[in-house]
């Protein structure tokens, strides 16, 4: 559910409001009680509900479920280090006798 940010006329109090996008934005000021609200134009705001995301709440009861964040779980591998091959020698440039 989004936050939105409105700001009185009258007064120029700005105050947050949850609610849905089909609910009517507020008529009067919770500050001075006055008409003549404006809804501002800020950053997305919105508040996640639950415990977390769709990899740890979703997924079937067959599922291994693994938390992304430590990197894959118990069973992640890391990933086989190969040595780096050594420079090539550099050319050197073709004399023009």
């Amino acid at each position: 559910m989004p936050i939105y940010e409105f700001e009185c006329l009258s007064c120029s109090e700005r105050f947050d409001r949850l609610q849905k996008l089909s609910d009517p934005d507020p008529d009067s000021c919770p500050n001075c009680g006055a008409t003549g609200v404006r809804r501002r134009l800020t950053a997305p705001a919105f508040r996640l509900s639950g415990s977390g995301w769709y990899e740890t709440d979703f997924k079937k009861d067959g599922d291994k479920k693994r938390n992304l964040a430590d990197g894959g779980g118990a069973d992640a591998k890391p990933a086989a280090s190969v040595p780096a091959a050594p420079p090539a020698p550099a050319a050197k440039p073709a004399s023009g006798d």
